[in-house]
């Protein structure tokens, strides 16, 4: 049987349809509209950096730019039609996904309790079920509102009091969940009290959790690798996700394809049989900003070998280290990564210092104009009523 083999090109367009960066960001973004798009995405990772927006808040505008936070506070906290849990990193993910988040809970549990018991001694388990009484008695709380007696670490992110440990591994373990945020502080409350009763006792099998995974990273990543589909929830194991890969290949669910990497080589994955005869969108001559954390960019090698972009975030890397800037922000024009751009709101102004155009990209008169218009949109959805550019901010 012949593979299909997949251009480079034909890839990279089915890839950006999938994360909703082909169309139009037209659009209410709010209430439905919002809450199809994280419906589309899977999730939204939640960051607290705000040199210029939150992640959650940049990715979500990418795709609509008639959204607001206080959208997504809505579909969070008053509506409840996503909840607050962990991928790769804390994210939004809509209120539907939450039964399956039970085998999450379960083995979080156990690999975390194991964990933190060496690490906060036997004592650690006395605590877990104090601070649960804490809540179940008094309510929601945050972390600076329990254990506010105890002595902390020695520094660094594990400088956590004994009740902030046992806090984070209730949520972890979903036996409490996010009631809302304060700012960027978490606010807490029994899961019980939180999530909708009709998700709340929903149950399903180990087995209808690895298929709704498997199923529902191709459905977003369009083409993957079974590692791939392991990594896009960070949910399931590499091996339950081959051995899904390997039982729907035989049943004919899937098919092998070759996709063509920028460089020429060929990646085999595993797509929907339908994909190769699928139209491919053609995509809009627009310029995006992306959030670094963006769901089309957290795969760093995946963008690598479809766009050959190369990407890190410089923030904990020394400042005469750094080859760009403490948080630069990827620029897209249509289907191509076109360069990375280091700007930060000041007061009322987007102080722009400088863009760096990718090897190959020339900035004629026409991109130039068009990544202006779009750092125009960009400050108004900053709440800024200036842009200033520095000197020379296009680097050649």
């Amino acid at each position: 049987m012949t593979i299909p083999v997949i251009s480079n090109l034909d890839a990279r367009r089915i890839f950006l349809d999938r994360h909703g960066l082909i169309d139009r960001p037209s659009g209410a973004g709010k209430g439905d509209d919002l809450n199809g798009v994280i419906q589309g995405l899977g999730f939204v990772q939640l960051d607290s950096v705000n040199t210029f927006a939150r992640a959650h808040d940049l990715i979500l505008w990418s795709r609509r730019q008639q959204y607001r936070p206080q959208a997504l506070h809505h579909l969070l906290h008053r509506d409840r039609r996503v909840f607050e849990h962990w991928t790769h990193d804390a994210a939004t993910i809509p209120i539907d996904s939450f039964a399956h988040w039970r085998l999450r809970f379960t083995r979080d549990a156990a690999r975390l309790a194991s964990r933190w018991e060496s690490w906060r001694g036997k004592e650690f388990h006395a605590k877990i079920d104090q601070v649960l009484r804490h809540i179940s008695d008094n309510g929601c709380c945050t972390s600076g509102e329990v254990g506010t007696d105890e002595s902390r670490g020695k520094g660094g992110w594990w400088d956590w009091h004994p009740s902030k440990t046992a806090l984070e591994y209730l949520w972890r373990s979903g036996q409490v969940s996010v009631l809302r945020r304060d700012g960027f502080t978490k606010v807490y409350d029994l899961t019980e009290r939180v999530i909708p009763a009709e998700h709340l006792n929903r149950r399903h099998h180990v087995a209808e959790t690895i298929e709704w995974c498997c199923a529902g990273a191709l459905d977003r990543l369009g083409f993957a690798t079974s590692g791939e589909l392991a990594a896009f929830w960070d949910h399931i194991t590499p091996a339950e996700a081959k051995d899904w890969c390997r039982v729907a290949l035989a049943e004919g669910r899937i098919i092998e394809i070759d996709i063509t990497c920028v460089d020429g080589k060929l990646r085999r994955s595993y797509a929907w049989p339908d994909l190769p005869d699928r139209p491919v969108p053609e995509p809009l001559p627009r310029v995006r900003i992306l959030s670094p954390f963006d769901p089309a960019l957290r795969d760093r090698k995946r963008a690598e070998r479809l766009f050959g972009f190369h990407y890190r975030i410089e923030i904990f890397v020394p400042e005469p280290k750094r080859t760009y800037g403490y948080y630069v922000f990827p620029v897209m024009e249509a289907d191509r990564l076109i360069g990375r751009i280091d700007m930060k709101r000041e007061g009322a102004v987007l102080a722009v210092r400088a863009f760096w155009p990718e090897a190959g990209v020339r900035m004629g008169q026409g991109r130039i104009a068009a990544l202006q218009a779009e750092l125009a949109r960009a400050a108004s959805f900053g709440g800024c009523a200036e842009l200033a550019y520095g000197p020379d901010w296009i680097v050649a």
